[in-house]
C-alpha cells in the first residue's frame, strides 16, 4: 500500500499488496482543473509566495537548515500567512529494510506508532490530537517512513500536539493485541487487492524490474502474519534513530521556536544504527514480457525499466523530455498517438520515479483486450521514434513553458511545501533546489533531452506486463 506522491517525493511503500499509485512524477506542471478553480489556486499560490518573500528577496523558499544536538537534520520555512505549523518527521526506515520473510514490517511498524505510546493507549492518542484540533498522518515507503502533524501555533494547542507527537515516535508500546488486529486488517487488504488487475500488474512489474532487490519485493499474507511484536521493537530501535531522522517544518513560528521544536521531537529518540548497505540495482535488466490472464474487460499494461536515482544530473532533461513523451497529458505524444489518433485507450502516460537507488521509468495504459497487440505496437513505435529523434524545438519550448508556468501550483500550499522540504532533506538535495527549479527547466536543450534519454531508457531492456489478455507475446 502506497501513500500519494508528487514530483518531489519518492513512492511511499512497504506493503506492495495493493496497487502502487501511478505518480505522474514528470507530469504536467499545471493541474487539470476548471478555469475558475485554477484562478483561485494561482491566486493562493501568489499570496503564499508573497508571504514567503516578506523580509527576503533572495529565494522563492527561504529554507533554513541546521542539525540538532543529537544529529537530526532540520529544514524550516517560516510562513506567517496562516497560524498553523506543518511538521514531517522522516526516517531512513523504509520497506527496503524489511527482512524478506517479514515484508511489510516497515509499514506495520509505522502504523503501530499511534496505537500506544508511554502510558497512553490508541484512544488517548487519537483523542489527544483531536482535542487540540491537530491532524496526524504518515506512512512507510520503499526509501523512508514518515510521521506528519498539522497543528495550530497557539498555546496550549501547539505544546500539547508536539508533546504527543514526540511521545508517539520515541515511546511506542506496540501492544500485542492491537498488533494482531492491525496484521489481520493488512492481510485482508492484501487478499482483496490481489484480485485487482492493477495490483497484479504492479507487483509483477516491480518483480521483473528489480528481481531479488528489496525494491522488487512485496508483502503477502504470509510475510505479514510472520511479523511479531519483537520485530517491531527491534525495527524501531534500529531505524527510528535521531541520526537517521529529518525534521521538516513550515509555519508561523520563529527560527528560535523551530529549533526548540526540533530538539523536543528528537530528544527522546534512540541513537539508531548506520543504514546497512543494500545490493545495487541491476542496470540494465533483460528485456522480457509477461502475460497474465484476468477476467477484466481491459488489459492493464505497464512497460519500463530501472532508470534514475535522486540527484541525478539528468533529472531536468528527463523531466522536460518526458512532458513531451507522456507526462504532458493531452499534449503528449503517447496521448496523441494512442488515444487521439486511434482511440486505443482513455488514458496513457509515462513518468520517471527517482529513488535512493534507480527508480523506474514507466509507461502505463489500459486497453480493450482485443486491442492489446495494436496498443503495444503503437506505444513501442512512439517511444522508439522519440528516442531516435527527440522532441521538436516547438515541443521543447511548449514543455518548458508549461512546466515553468505551472511551477507555482507545486508550492501553492503549506502541505506541498512540506512535501518538498522533506524530500530535499531526506535525499540531501541542494537548499536552492526549488529556487533554481524554473531556471534549470528553462536551460534544458534538445541535445540534453536526447542524450539523457539515450543514457536512461533502453527499449531493448524493458519489462512489459500485460494483465487481462494472457495470450503469448506477439
Amino acid at each position: 500500500m502506497r501513500t500519494r506522491t508528487n514530483d518531489m517525493r519518492a513512492p511511499h511503500s512497504g506493503l506492495r499488496g495493493a496497487a502502487r499509485p501511478l505518480p505522474r512524477m514528470f507530469a504536467a506542471g499545471a493541474a487539470r482543473v476548471p478555469p475558475a478553480s485554477l484562478t483561485r489556486r494561482v491566486l493562493a499560490a501568489c499570496l503564499l509566495l508573497a508571504s514567503l518573500f516578506a523580509g527576503t528577496a533572495r529565494a522563492a523558499l527561504p529554507i533554513e537548515h541546521w542539525t540538532t544536538a543529537n544529529g537530526a537534520r532540520v529544514y524550516f520555512v517560516r510562513a506567517d500567512a496562516i497560524p498553523m505549523l506543518d511538521v514531517s518527521l522522516d526516517f531512513d526506515a523504509g520497506g527496503r529494510f524489511d527482512p524478506p520473510v517479514r515484508k511489510g514490517l516497515a509499514s506495520v511498524t509505522n502504523a503501530m506508532l499511534a496505537r500506544g505510546a508511554g502510558d497512553l493507549d490508541e484512544t488517548a492518542i487519537s483523542e489527544g490530537f483531536a482535542r487540540v484540533g491537530a491532524q496526524r498522518g504518515g506512512g512507510a515507503g520503499d526509501d523512508r517512513a514518515s510521521v506528519t502533524l498539522r497543528t495550530l501555533v497557539s498555546e496550549p494547542e501547539l505544546g500539547e500536539a508536539l508533546a504527543l507527537l514526540a511521545r508517539m515516535v520515541a515511546q511506542p508500546t506496540f501492544p500485542a493485541a492491537i498488533l494482531a488486529r492491525e496484521k489481520e486488517r493488512v492481510i485482508q487488504s492484501i487478499r482483496e487487492s490481489e484480485t485487482r488487475p492493477a495490483t497484479i500488474a504492479q507487483r509483477t512489474f516491480y518483480r521483473l524490474l528489480y528481481g531479488e532487490h528489496p525494491y522488487g519485493a512485496y508483502a503477502t499474507p504470509e510475510t505479514v502474519a510472520a511479523i511479531g511484536r519483537d520485530d517491531l521493537v527491534a525495527f524501531h530501535r534500529a531505524h527510528y534513530g535521531a541520526r537517521r531522522a529529518v525534521v521538516s517544518m513550515i509555519g508561523a513560528i520563529s527560527r528560535e521556536r523551530a529549533q526548540a521544536i526540533a530538539e523536543q521531537l528528537t530528544r527522546g529518540l534512540p541513537a539508531g544504527e548506520a543504514a546497512p548497505a543494500l545490493p545495487a540495482v541491476a542496470m540494465p535488466i533483460q528485456g522480457t514480457e509477461r502475460r497474465i490472464d484476468h477476467p477484466a474487460t481491459q488489459s492493464h499494461i505497464l512497460i519500463g525499466q530501472p532508470a534514475i536515482a535522486r540527484g541525478d544530473p539528468d533529472y531536468f532533461a528527463l523531466l522536460v523530455g518526458n512532458y513531451v513523451l507522456g507526462g504532458g497529458g493531452f499534449v503528449s505524444r503517447l496521448y496523441d498517438e494512442v488515444r487521439e489518433r486511434r482511440g486505443l485507450a482513455y488514458s496513457v502516460y509515462s513518468y520517471f520515479s527517482p529513488m535512493l537507488q534507480p527508480g523506474p521509468f514507466t509507461i502505463g495504459l489500459q486497453t480493450q483486450k482485443e486491442q492489446t497487440a495494436v496498443a503495444l505496437d503503437v506505444v513501442r513505435q512512439t517511444l522508439a521514434r522519440f528516442l531516435r529523434e527527440g522532441p521538436t524545438e516547438a515541443e521543447l519550448q511548449a514543455a518548458k513553458s508549461n512546466l515553468v508556468g505551472g511551477f507555482a501550483l507545486r508550492i501553492d500550499s503549506n502541505r506541498k511545501i512540506l512535501d518538498n522540504l522533506s524530500t530535499i532533506g531526506f535525499y540531501r538535495l541542494p537548499l536552492d533546489y526549488l529556487d533554481r527549479w524554473p531556471e534549470r527547466v528553462e536551460a534544458v536543450t534538445l541535445a540534453q533531452v536526447r542524450d539523457a534519454f539515450a543514457r536512461h531508457v533502453r527499449p531493448d531492456a524493458m519489462a512489459t506486463v500485460v494483465v487481462g489478455d494472457g495470450g503469448a507475446p506477439r
